[in-house]
C-alpha cells in the first residue's frame, strides 16, 4: 500500500500532466469503441438487408429432379438442429402474366403463410388487404401492383408453363423492400400452387433460418449429411453471397487494424511519458531507496500509475465512446426520424476494450518500472 500512495501522490503533484495522458488514453478507447460498433453495426445491417429476411439454407431438388417428393418427414428432422430457428416450403414455378398486350414474367409462388412469415416478415409486409385464404386468391408486391395498376379485389391474368391460363384474383399487396421481388413474386397458397403446376403433393424448396447467419455453410453442412441419401442439393447464402461476405471480412480486418493501432499509440505514449517520469522523479526515489523501500516497491509505483492512468482513461474512453454513438444516431437522423446507420454499442465488447486498455496501460508502465528498481540511491543523491 506504500508504493500506492507514492504512486497516488505522484499524479496529484502533476495534475496538468495526469488530465492530458487520461485524455490520451479516453481518445484512443472512444475511438476503439466507436470504431468497432460502427463496424458491429453495419455489418449487422448489411447482412439483414441481404439476408435478413430471406432463406439462408435452402434445400432444392437436384439437378435430375424438378421437385422434392415426399419432404413432409424432412421437416421434423430440420427441426432437430439446434440452430435452424424457422422453417418455410414453397411450390414455385415461372409463369407468364398477360397485361393487354404486354406479357410479363413473373414467380408463382405457393407458400404456407404462417411459416413463411417466420422467414420474410410476409405480415410486416403486407400494408394492403390480407394474404390468400382460398383457391385463386394472390398477394403480389407494390411495383408489380403499380406497372399493372391494379389493387386489392382487381383480376390478373396468368399463364402456366403448361399453357392453362389462370385468372386469379389480388387479395392484398406486399412490399419486401426489395424491387426485384417486389416486381417478380406472385403469392398464393401452397395448395393452389401445387394443382395449377401439377405438382401433385410435391414440392419445390425448403427455405429455413438460422440463429447466427456467419454459421450458415456449417449447418448446410450438417444438412447435407442428414440428406444425403435423398436426391436434393443444398445451399447456404454465405457460396450465394461470396462477394458480399469477402466485403464483410475486409471491413473487419480493417477495423481490427485500425484498433491495433490506436491500443499501440495508447502503450507507447504511456510507456514514454512514465518512463520520462522516472528520470524527473528519481531523486525521489533515490531518497525513498536511502529510507529503505524496496527495489519491488518502486518498481510497483510506476506500475499502479499506469494502472490507475489506464483506468480513469478507459472509463472516460468508454463514455465518450457511447457518447459518439448517440451523437452519430442521433444528427444522422433522416427526415423520417430514422438513422442512417442505427450503431449499436455492445455492453461485452465496450467492457473488453476499456479492459484491454487498462491492461495495455499496465504493461506500459512495466518499461519504467523496471528502469525504477534498477536506480542507485548513492549514485542519484551523489548526481542529485
Amino acid at each position: 500500500m506504500v508504493s500506492f500512495g507514492i504512486a497516488l501522490r505522484f499524479l496529484r503533484s502533476n495534475k496538468v500532466q495526469t488530465i492530458l495522458i487520461v485524455l490520451g488514453i479516453a481518445v484512443g478507447v472512444s475511438v476503439q469503441v466507436f470504431v468497432g460498433s460502427l463496424v458491429t453495426s453495419l455489418q449487422g445491417s448489411l447482412v439483414d438487408a441481404a439476408v435478413g429476411s430471406s432463406s439462408q439454407v435452402t434445400i432444392s431438388p437436384d439437378e435430375n429432379n424438378t421437385v422434392i417428393e415426399d419432404w413432409e418427414p424432412m421437416v421434423p428432422s430440420l427441426e432437430g438442429i439446434s440452430q435452424i430457428n424457422a422453417i418455410s416450403v414453397s411450390a414455385d414455378s415461372p409463369s407468364f402474366l398477360r397485361d393487354g398486350s404486354r406479357t410479363l414474367s413473373v414467380l408463382v409462388r405457393g407458400l404456407q403463410f404462417e411459416k413463411a412469415d417466420n422467414i420474410y416478415n410476409l405480415e410486416e409486409a403486407t400494408y394492403e388487404g390480407s394474404w390468400p385464404t382460398i383457391p385463386g386468391e394472390v398477394l403480389i408486391g407494390k411495383e408489380l401492383s403499380e406497372t399493372l395498376a391494379v389493387g386489392v379485389g382487381d383480376d390478373i391474368q396468368v399463364t402456366t408453363p403448361a399453357g392453362q391460363n389462370l385468372t386469379m384474383v389480388v387479395s392484398g399487396l406486399f412490399d419486401l423492400n426489395v424491387r426485384v421481388i417486389n416486381e417478380n413474386w406472385i403469392l398464393t397458397t401452397l395448395s393452389y400452387a401445387q394443382g395449377i403446376f401439377g405438382f401433385g403433393e410435391a414440392i419445390t424448396s425448403i427455405e429455413t433460418q438460422v440463429d447466427d447467419v456467419f454459421q450458415a455453410d456449417v449447418v448446410a453442412q450438417e444438412v447435407r449429411e442428414l440428406f444425403a441419401d435423398r436426391p436434393v442439393e443444398v445451399t447456404d447464402w454465405k457460396a450465394e453471397n461470396a462477394q458480399l461476405l469477402s466485403g464483410l471480412e475486409s471491413q473487419s480486418f480493417s477495423s481490427i487494424i485500425i484498433q491495433t493501432f490506436v491500443l499501440a499509440s495508447v502503450v507507447i505514449a504511456i510507456a514514454s511519458i512514465l518512463a520520462i517520469k522516472v528520470l524527473q522523479r528519481s531523486r525521489q526515489i533515490g531518497i525513498l531507496k536511502a529510507m529503505g523501500i524496496t527495489d519491488r516497491d518502486a518498481s510497483l509505483i510506476f506500475i499502479y500509475e499506469g494502472t490507475m492512468l489506464g483506468a480513469l482513461g478507459a472509463t472516460l474512453g468508454a463514455l465518450l465512446g457511447l457518447t459518439l454513438i448517440w451523437a452519430f444516431t442521433t444528427f444522422t437522423a433522416q427526415p423520417d426520424g430514422t438513422s442512417v446507420l442505427s450503431i449499436t454499442a455492445e455492453p461485452t465488447f465496450v467492457i473488453l476494450s476499456a479492459g484491454i486498455a487498462i491492461l495495455a496501460a499496465a504493461v506500459a508502465s512495466a518499461i519504467p518500472a523496471r528502469k525504477s528498481s534498477k536506480l542507485s540511491p548513492i549514485e542519484v543523491i551523489r548526481n542529485g
